[in-house]
């Protein structure tokens, strides 16, 4: 087994918010470079971009998310309508069963941690 380095070149994939989710007038362009999967497909690590833009998400009961942001800004907002502003060097986690939405404020580079314990089971 070998440490993973976050330097190396990994392919990126594309895609974009689906359009029944989308809230901006945009679609905006995601971008990821994923570095690390589990073998159990549980763990997910690597680096996301994104541009500007807002759409709804909701998490699986099971699925949850560390990141923290490289540079940029980006904005959580919960169905309650508290919201959480998150820049360079600041970091958060959405839980399993979060819904709102996700708004880029201004492109955004972070690196990720995908936790889904559905998957390990």
């Amino acid at each position: 087994m070998q440490i993973i380095d976050f330097r190396a070149t990994v392919a990126a994939s594309h895609d974009e918010p689906r359009p029944d989710r989308l809230l901006s007038p945009h679609s905006p362009q995601r971008i990821t470079w994923e570095h690390y999967q589990s073998s159990d497909h549980a763990l997910s690590c690597g680096i996301w971009a994104c541009e500007p833009g807002e759409w709804r998400i909701r998490f699986a009961p099971d699925k949850h998310e560390f990141f923290c942001v490289i540079s940029g800004l980006v904005r959580l907002h919960d169905e309650a309508g508290q919201s959480l502003t998150v820049g360079p060097g600041e970091a958060a986690v959405i839980p399993g069963g979060f819904a709102g939405r996700f708004e880029v404020v201004e492109a955004v580079r972070k690196y990720f941690v995908v936790y889904d314990s559905a998957s390990a089971a």
